[in-house]
C-alpha cells in the first residue's frame, strides 16, 4: 500500500490545489506553448483499506480519461463537510488532487459534492495543472465503500 499524506480532506474535495485557474490568461499561455488540454471524465470504485478517526483511507480502480489505481484519504470535517486527497497512478506517472465538498448523510448512503484542484503530478503528468474540477461521490455507510467522479479540464 502506498502511503499518502492526509489531504486535509477539506483541501481535497479532492481539493486539488491547482497552480492556476484553467482558462485564465496564464493557463491559456501555457496551453499555447505545448501543454495539452485534457477533458477529464473519470470515475472510481474504492473499498476501505483502513480508517483513523474520521478519515477513511480507500483504494480502488479509476476508469475514464485517466485510468489506474486510485487512493483517496477522505476526511469528514463536520456533519456537512469533507476534504480529500486523491491520488491516481496511471501508466507513466501519477496525479494528486485536493478536494473540498459538502457532505450529506442520508440513510444507508452519504453523498458529497464539491471541487478539486490538481496539487502535483509525476512522470508524464509532472506539469499537470487544473482547478475547479467537479468532485462528487457517495459513501456506502455499511462498509465505507466509496464511489467518486471527477470532471473538468486540466492541462498536462
Amino acid at each position: 500500500m502506498r502511503k499518502l499524506a492526509l489531504l486535509s480532506v477539506a483541501t481535497a474535495t479532492v481539493a486539488l490545489a491547482g497552480p492556476g485557474v484553467f482558462g485564465s490568461a496564464a493557463a491559456n499561455a501555457a496551453v499555447a506553448h505545448g501543454a495539452r488540454s485534457i477533458a477529464l471524465s473519470d470515475s472510481g470504485r474504492l473499498h476501505l483499506i483502513s480508517h483513523h478517526g474520521f478519515t477513511l483511507n480507500e483504494q480502488g480502480t479509476a476508469s475514464g480519461t485517466i485510468s489506474g489505481t486510485i487512493y483517496i484519504h477522505l476526511h469528514v470535517v463536520s456533519t456537512n463537510h469533507v476534504t480529500a486527497e486523491v491520488s491516481i497512478y496511471p501508466k507513466g506517472g501519477s496525479l494528486t488532487g485536493l478536494a473540498s465538498a459538502s457532505y450529506s448523510p442520508s440513510g444507508a448512503v452519504a453523498s458529497f459534492s464539491g471541487t478539486m484542484n490538481i496539487a502535483r503530478g509525476t512522470g508524464s503528468y509532472s506539469h499537470a495543472s487544473g482547478s475547479g474540477l467537479s468532485f462528487s461521490g457517495t459513501i456506502q455507510r455499511s462498509n465505507d465503500a466509496v464511489t467518486v467522479r471527477v470532471a473538468g479540464h486540466m492541462s498536462a
